[in-house]
């Protein structure tokens, strides 16, 4: 019996360290590969066909029929009388100016204690309480059936101190008009320095007429704006754990 649950346990380190070998298999033999080589740059691809990309719906306002007046050159809902070189249409290229200075500071500390008593017992009833001994083993007070207490206590702080810069400039395409006619753009830079890779990557829907008369836009004035910047490399690879304390991290519930 001891030699049968020995085995099922060895059984189960071992399935759990093949599967932590798996987790990491992929990423540890890319790793291998490019030892002494600097990352290699992400090849240029349309960002409608990578995976994961999925069409973004956003409401609409109701659709206004097209009316041309006789010897008029304005059309409804034409959104400028002039046409303009900016960015307008799926393809088109404009440039995203990014400047952040965000810094917050929040300090939070909650303590909480409750106890809890309770007492009950059964003196009169009907005549029927000395009935109980009958029923309840020999030495049950019955005006002390029920006595209990309870307490509990919580105690917690913590305190976030950011700051962050950034400052950068970025061409994005578009690569959707909506119905309402705002452009939802995407952007990826990529620059490797020696053994390092910095990604940018910004997408979020814009208004045309908030792209200026040289074709830039603010990140500000993005909506649903996603901006990553990061990277890979030896850097990115020792600021991580390692996976195996990425995996106790996981499965360890205390």
């Amino acid at each position: 019996m001891f030699s049968r649950l020995v085995s099922a346990r060895s059984a189960g380190l071992a399935v759990l360290a093949a599967f932590a070998m798996t987790l990491g298999g992929c990423g540890a033999m890319d790793r291998i590969d490019n030892i002494g080589a600097a990352p290699a740059l992400a090849p240029i691809a349309n960002p409608t066909t990578q995976p994961g990309y999925r069409p973004v719906s956003m409401p609409m306002p109701t659709a206004e029929k097209v009316v041309y007046e006789p010897n008029s050159l304005w059309r409804t809902g034409s959104r400028a009388f002039f046409r303009d070189q900016r960015a307008a249409k799926v393809g088109d290229i404009l440039t995203v100016l990014i400047d952040i200075a965000d810094s917050a500071k929040v300090d939070n500390s909650t303590e909480r204690t409750r106890a809890n008593s309770e007492n009950a017992g059964l003196t009169n009833f009907l005549g029927l309480e000395g009935k109980l001994k009958n029923v309840l083993p020999s030495g049950v007070d019955p005006t002390s059936l029920v006595d209990g207490s309870s307490a509990s206590a919580s105690k917690g702080a913590g305190s976030v101190d950011r700051k962050e810069s950034i400052a950068l400039t970025i061409a994005g395409v578009v690569t959707q008009v909506l119905p309402n006619g705002n452009l939802v753009i995407e952007g990826r830079q990529e620059v490797r320095v020696n053994y390092e890779v910095r990604e940018l990557l910004i997408s979020g829907i814009v208004r045309p007429e908030d792209i200026s008369n040289t074709n830039t836009i603010k990140h500000t004035q993005i909506a649903e704006a996603r901006i990553s910047y990061g990277g890979r490399g030896q850097i990115s690879d020792v600021q991580q754990p390692r996976y195996g304390q990425q995996l106790y991290d996981i499965v360890m519930p205390f």
